[in-house]
């Protein structure tokens, strides 16, 4: 098994409820660039639906997603 990349920035967006760990995620994606690696890491479930369909519209890659201790745990390449 392959070990997950290491993020080039981490977003903690703990304790936060929709829609901030998006709109803080969109933020910080700026300061990364085009195929670095943002981690970000969340507690609202509707992140395992709004962060997957952020990619998908915005064109970056959802590398992983799991889910750890009731955190939600995302790691996403820059397109």
């Amino acid at each position: 098994m392959s070990e997950s990349p290491t993020p080039d920035l981490v977003l903690d967006a703990i304790g936060l409820f929709c829609p901030e760990p998006v709109m803080m995620m969109h933020s910080k994606i700026r300061d990364i660039e085009v195929g670095q690696i943002l981690q970000v890491l969340a507690t609202d479930p509707s992140t395992q639906r709004d962060i997957p369909k952020f990619c998908l519209f915005l064109g970056h890659e959802l590398l992983s997603e799991e889910q750890v201790n009731g955190e939600y745990h995302y790691l996403i390449r820059k397109g």
